[in-house]
């Protein structure tokens, strides 16, 4: 397996970790004008829970990838969390947040790849 669809399986592990809902990967590759090659987006219900989702992603991509984001914004209020590791970005939002930038419709012509939220 890839190395970055490595590290977006223990994004999305880290995620679930802290209850994070309605994750999205959107795969990028291919696509003009991208950043990356591959989104993760989800939500959590709270800026505390959005914080600790942030936190556990990072535990999760240095344990079991050895990778550390090159950049981190959004944590001052955690309504809208960004990961940066170069080939893969992170956004965790508050719901309405996400609702209001809706990446999803942004990246449209990205293959988007829906995760089942656990129980």
């Amino acid at each position: 397996m890839e190395e970055a669809k490595k590290l977006v399986d223990i994004i999305v592990e880290g995620i679930q970790e802290k209850k994070g809902t309605d994750i999205v990967v959107a795969d990028l590759d291919g696509l003009d004008g991208t950043i990356c090659r591959y989104f993760v987006i989800c939500q959590g219900n709270s800026p505390m829970q959005v914080e600790a989702i942030a936190e556990s992603v990072g535990d999760y991509a240095r344990e079991k990838a050895g990778e550390k984001p090159v950049h981190v914004v959004g944590l001052e209020n955690a309504q809208w969390v960004a990961l940066d590791y170069v080939d893969v970005m992170v956004h965790i939002f508050l719901p309405e947040t996400r609702s209001y930038y809706d990446l999803e419709t942004l990246w449209q012509d990205a293959k988007m790849e829906m995760i089942p939220n656990l129980d």
